[in-house]
């Protein structure tokens, strides 16, 4: 959590206090159904999810380890921290126990005295937790600002003083209330909170805050309307005052602009206490907006009636086209240089654009076509301009995007150069597979303001350390930001930012980049921006070092013997019904949108949520149907004119493993075999609990006696998709252009579930009587897995290399390898079968140096290339090694 990261939400639905859904499962035991309530908290935009199985009809105790034990067999819901919340001390350390990576507790407080409070605090530094610490002493609950800051403040001091605890560990509860009770003493409780805020975030360094948002709206029970704007009131005032975190159904916030304006002042004289009878005023409007969505829409063209700059900012804030071109000449005639539409009403619509992304209250579809209206307008000013030579607007200020040498993809990138452009940065876009000279040296010529790196492929993590290195020679004086799928704030700290002296600041998504680029560009913010991030990098790689050294990991020697063990003399190895290869031209594109999983297609535009609930999403739903119906009517087009011509090549051969490796015929009249090299988990597993993976256990030794086989694919949606994704950015259309990238990626992950399916039932025929629905497969509901080079089971991408040739895909379906070995055209997938029923994905991890000098040596590489390689999966630093 930084200064710029967002109000943070905490799913609260899987409390048996706060769901009576959820803890009727957990009473009847149906473990399954309860998982499905947290999955869906994370994809409804719970960053956190609070656990708590208080009921005096349960063994709390064994309901929180069975249940956060599920959990970490669930990634999708695990990669979000766990808050494990209970009032008995015994149910909090037994759900530490169970804890993958770092929880949080809720909660301690001094309600018991000094001495129970330190030893709980001790017991959960060494867990390694962060724990929410209640506003309650021996003398009761804070109720006023007050007693909520001394008590605070008290737990602090004894905190950070007598136990060491790290104060950016602590998260203090001050206590929400609820107000609107009809008793006066508790009119000014939403104030008391917000007041404390401010207080904790003047004198207590570090510490967060956090609240059960739901409390203050309690006496409104029953009328959601009225619950969901008291919430969102509420959390506008706090998270100003410096509210981190709070207990809340993000699914169930209205935006703070939307409420109706007589409903939004009477919950804010509730909620602010601004007038003694403030409490009767909300509940005479109560009713009237019991059950209701709010006002009336108005008809589609009423905003054609009001003057030309309201119409062109009207038009921008709602992405729409149709008149921009009309109102553009409108305003131009009116204007006294056609450069003064620009800066005048255009730049006007572009920040209320910019403001309303900014605090959340257009999401990134909304935010692309507001580009394309902008883009088209101002590309019809152009000539114009260009006839009075006038000069450029000022811009925010320059920055230089590129796509790191060795990458291909862009779709995240552009989108970000959509979102800075709309808030007046001047955005220099290399393009992709930018060698490092040509980026300094642009940034040089251009004299841009800052530069920003992104890339998909873990490859392109050791090439943005090298480019900052090579800044750092060149003597550069700019910020760096880094961002990307692979990307992370802990690999910027611990690996990038070192080879800088300047700047170095991690973007985790588009909605984070104005924020971040404003402030390096502004010169009352920028020095203690930068100061702030490079103290927080620097203490997140010491701390970073020191964890690497605690951890113990197996010698490749010990981690060998503990590898999987299969029963390969009882293992009836299913011959393929076709071997060799086979090639699919020119695929059936209906065929293949009948597979589409649309998760992914909703967060490449940074929507979250399960497919189709998040059509019916109370915050992202009205721009989710949005996107849903162009994407529905952009893939008509796509099939009626076949815009794409999808190809796949498919091969399956006879293979052995050779300890860590895999030896693969590929043809009968062949006699020298093919080596696959896979690389083994090295993590400790205590008492040999669990096995140390590498995919070659998922294949017959050669010493079995038994000919095994393994299958490799490689499937494109065709270079269709980028030559009209070029042809579309040209015409000023960055909104379809993204649009058509993303459908192209989604043909072909589609695709590539399409012929694994084919082999599973018709080419291998190993599971030739399968009968799975579209959401089945998407679940991976099947027997064997096709794992991918790159990916955490097989990070080491020069596989691919030996992938092609076994295939000869550059031949048979055109896609070829960069020297990083990304795939071009890029919306293209490849990998491996495996058709072992035991067969599993998993993650690779951090490895010794031992077994990367022992993958070098079989790889025929140097030490440093396989460094280079597995750069993100290394547990030393090769230079200081």
């Amino acid at each position: 959590m930084t200064d710029i990261s967002r109000f943070i939400n905490i799913g609260e639905r899987t409390n048996v206090a706060g769901s009576l859904k959820f803890k009727k499962l957990i009473v009847d035991e149906d473990y399954d159904a309860a998982l499905e309530i947290a999955r869906q908290q994370v994809e409804n935009g719970a960053q956190i999810i609070d656990i708590n199985m208080d009921d005096a009809m349960l063994d709390a105790e064994t309901a929180m380890v069975k249940f956060i034990n599920l959990i970490a067999a669930e990634p999708d819901i695990a990669r979000v921290p766990i808050m494990v919340d209970s009032s008995k001390w015994n149910v909090i350390e037994s759900g530490l126990k169970c804890l993958q990576g770092k929880g949080i507790v809720n909660s301690i407080s001094l309600k018991e005295g000094e001495e129970p409070f330190i030893a709980q605090a001790k017991k959960l530094r060494r867990y390694g937790a962060a724990v929410v610490v209640m506003a309650f002493d021996e003398k009761g609950q804070a109720d006023t600002v007050d007693r909520k800051f001394e008590i605070c403040k008290r737990s602090y001091d004894v905190l950070v003083q007598k136990v060491g605890f790290p104060p950016e560990d602590i998260i203090f509860d001050p206590n929400i209330f609820a107000v609107a009770t009809g008793i006066e003493e508790h009119d000014n409780y939403a104030v008391d909170f917000i007041e404390a805020c401010k207080l904790i975030k003047a004198h207590l360094p570090y510490a967060k805050i956090s609240g059960g948002v739901s409390n203050v709206s309690f006496s409104f029970r029953g009328n959601n309307p009225v619950r969901e704007a008291m919430h969102s009131v509420f959390l506008y005032y706090a998270v100003k005052a410096g509210l981190d975190m709070g207990i809340v159904n993000a699914g169930q916030l209205v935006v703070y602009e939307e409420i109706p304006a007589e409903l939004r002042e009477r919950v804010e004289d509730v909620i602010l206490n601004r007038r003694p009878d403030a409490t009767d005023r909300l509940l005479e409007v109560a009713e009237k907006y019991k059950g209701t969505g709010g006002p009336e829409k108005k008809a589609d063209l009423e905003w054609r009636k009001k003057p030309v700059n309201e119409r062109l900012a009207h038009a921008l804030v709602n992405g729409i086209a149709e008149f921009v071109e009309e109102d553009t000449e409108e305003a131009r005639q009116q204007a006294d240089k056609p450069l003064h539409v620009i800066e005048g009403p255009l730049m006007d619509g572009m920040n209320i654009v910019g403001d309303l992304f900014g605090a959340g209250k257009m999401f990134l579809p909304q935010v692309v076509k507001s580009a394309r209206v902008m883009k088209k307008a101002v590309a019809y000013l152009i000539p114009f301009i260009e006839d009075e030579k006038d000069g450029v607007r000022e811009s925010n200020g320059k920055i230089l995007l590129a796509t790191v040498k060795g990458d291909v993809h862009d779709i995240g990138k552009n989108i970000v150069g959509v979102v800075l452009q709309c808030n007046n940065f001047e955005v220099l876009d290399l393009g992709v597979m930018v060698p490092t000279q040509k980026i300094i040296e642009t940034a040089k010529a251009e004299k841009v303001d800052m530069i920003g790196l992104s890339g998909l492929i873990t490859p392109s993590l050791e090439e943005m350390t090298y480019v900052a290195a090579e800044m750092e020679r060149e003597g550069l004086d700019i910020p760096l930001l880094i961002g990307g799928a692979t990307t992370s704030k802990v690999h910027t700290a611990v690996k990038i930012a070192p080879n800088y002296n300047k700047s170095v600041v991690y973007v985790i998504d588009a909605s984070r980049a104005v924020g971040v680029a404003s402030q390096l560009v502004s010169e009352t913010h920028r020095e203690r921006f930068t100061t702030e991030i490079r103290n927080e990098y620097l203490a997140m790689a010491e701390k970073h070092a020191a964890q690497q050294l605690q951890k113990k990991r197996f010698a490749i020697a010990d981690a060998r013997a503990n590898k999987v063990q299969l029963d390969w003399d009882a293992y009836d190895v299913p011959a393929p019904a076709k071997p060799g290869i086979t090639v699919f031209e020119d695929f059936d594109l209906e065929e293949l949108v009948a597979r589409f999983d649309w998760k992914p297609f909703f967060e490449t535009w940074e929507l979250h949520g399960r497919f189709p609930d998040i059509l019916k999403d109370e915050v992202v739903g009205e721009t989710a149907r949005g996107l849903y119906d162009d994407a529905q009517a952009m893939l008509k087009r796509i099939v009626a004119e076949k815009w794409f011509k999808p190809k796949a090549v498919v091969g399956i051969w006879p293979a052995n493993s050779v300890g860590d490796d895999i030896e693969v015929t590929p043809a009968p009249d062949q006699n020298e075999p093919v080596m696959l090299r896979t690389l083994r988990q090295q993590m400790f597993r205590e008492n040999n609990k669990r096995p140390n993976r590498a995919l070659a256990d998922y294949i017959a030794p050669k010493d079995s006696g038994k000919t095994d086989y393994i299958g490799g694919f490689v499937v494109t949606a065709g270079p269709e998709v980028e030559q009209i994704a070029s042809k579309l950015e040209a015409e000023h259309d960055d909104y379809n252009s993204i649009l058509v990238k993303a459908l192209g990626d989604r043909f072909a992950e589609a695709f590539a579930e399409r012929m694994h399916e084919k082999v599973r039932k018709e080419l291998w025929a190993y599971a030739a009587d399968e009968n799975l629905g579209n959401d089945e497969l998407i679940a991976e509901g099947y027997r064997g897995i096709r794992p991918a080079p790159g990916y955490p089971a097989c990070p080491e991408h020069t596989e691919k290399r030996t992938l092609w040739s076994l295939l000869n895909a550059v031949e048979n379906v055109g896609v070829s390898l960069t020297e990083s070995c990304a795939m071009t055209p890029a919306s293209s997938v490849s990998g491996f079968y495996f058709a072992h029923p035991e067969a599993k994905y998993f993650g690779l991890g951090k490895i010794e140096r031992d077994q990367v000098e022992s993958y070098a040596e079989r790889k025929g590489m140097t030490l440093a290339e396989a460094e280079r390689w597995l750069a993100s999966n290394l547990n030393y630093d090769p230079r200081q090694a």
